[in-house]
């Protein structure tokens, strides 16, 4: 068994990879159900199309924090990390694809005095 961490934004991701038939729980139910909309579920099976092992090791993730998209990218993040453990030669297409970068990017605070994080009210001169 193999694990590792992920995360994006506010979300934490924890991935445990072992042998088996390819199946992926998330939180305790199945990815598909988890992530219902494709475009999401195709982050969290990119790390395997692109070192080409598809349904060979089976994965429970225990992910928290922030919304779908930020979870779904730990999530992506952890399993990059794992497969690198697995297979030192699964590092280089991984690493390309920026899957094992840590996107740092988060949602900047409110500032006083302004409605948003940069956002002004309108300017009146008069």
């Amino acid at each position: 068994m193999i694990n590792a961490t992920g995360r994006r934004k506010s979300s934490i991701a924890r991935v445990y990879l072992t042998k088996g038939e390819g199946k992926i729980t998330v939180n305790g139910k199945d990815f598909k159900d988890y992530f219902p909309l494709k475009h999401i579920q195709a982050n969290i099976t990119s790390p395997f199309e692109t070192v080409e092992i598809e349904n060979i090791y089976d994965l429970k993730v225990n992910v928290t924090g922030g919304g779908f998209k930020g979870q779904a990218e730990a999530t992506r993040m952890a399993i990059s990390r794992a497969l690198v453990k697995l297979n030192e030669d699964f590092r280089k297409p991984l690493k390309s694809k920026k899957y094992l970068t840590r996107d740092s990017r988060v949602v900047e605070r409110k500032k006083y005095g302004k409605p948003k994080a940069r956002k002004s009210f309108q300017f009146s001169k008069r």
